[in-house]
């Protein structure tokens, strides 16, 4: 069960993965949330952290994919970031900052912290609580980490807090035990389950004792309806949009 009511925002909305990105487009750009905007859509965005601290609307550990430049996104200070342009565009990335004053409450916005093992998500999670402290739209944040809701129970509880879970060779959680237990660590408001991991028995009784369920990456007619039969709120690209 969820450890309290959840916003009635967050089941009432499609959310854009990574804005809408796509011809020409960079994913989690400015470009991508204005279009998200433009289409009525709420908008998934992920967290980097930048040397300096700088939250960052960016994807990848490291930059050489999106931009072409090698090196770690957290090896580089926001300024250095600003500077950088994505392939084939002339957008850099963003910060949160960038991208919360853009928004200014037009559409929610879900916020994925990225993590990995030995990296200090906390002080992630700190950097994002303060730029949300000031912001009147509506945000929830998630991760796959699942110190992450933990974190924010424990010290921001006024902000919606999910766990993102996949069981793929990609995830930490393939193992039954280990999903189990990332979800007793998070005690998380809400879920962001794979839609290849769906239907799901154990998340439709989560689902079914109140706790709501978000899925992606809807991308496809097929995993649209397969999304829409399965979960309260999509995260979708391509063609996988309504």
């Amino acid at each position: 069960m969820a450890k309290r009511p959840v916003p009635e925002w967050l089941m009432q909305w499609e959310y854009a993965h990574r804005g809408l990105h796509g011809n020409g487009v960079p994913e989690n750009s400015l470009a991508g949330a204005r279009l998200a905007i433009e289409a009525g859509m709420g908008i998934e965005c992920d967290i980097q952290r930048t040397a300096d601290g700088t939250p960052m609307i960016f994807h990848d550990w490291d930059l050489l994919r999106l931009t072409g430049t090698e090196g770690l996104t957290e090896g580089h200070t926001a300024l250095e970031m600003r500077e950088l342009r994505y392939l084939d565009s002339d957008e850099g990335p963003a910060t949160l900052s960038d991208l919360l004053a853009l928004i200014d409450g037009q559409v929610p916005l879900l916020i994925e912290i990225k993590s990995r093992r030995g990296y200090d998500v906390e002080l992630t999670c700190r950097i994002v609580t303060r730029e949300l402290a000031t912001y009147q739209g509506a945000a929830a944040v998630m991760s796959f980490d699942p110190r992450v809701a933990r974190w924010f129970r424990r010290n921001a509880p006024e902000v919606c807090a999910g766990l993102v879970m996949r069981e793929d060779e990609h995830g930490y959680t393939q193992r039954r035990w280990q999903r189990r237990l990332a979800f007793a660590i998070a005690k998380p408001d809400f879920l962001a389950y794979h839609i290849a991991a769906m239907p799901n028995d154990w998340v439709a009784a989560l689902r079914a004792e109140g706790l709501p369920v978000l899925t992606w990456t809807v991308n496809s007619p097929e995993t649209r309806v397969r999304a829409v039969a399965c979960a309260d709120a999509l995260i979708s690209e391509g063609a996988g949009l309504p």
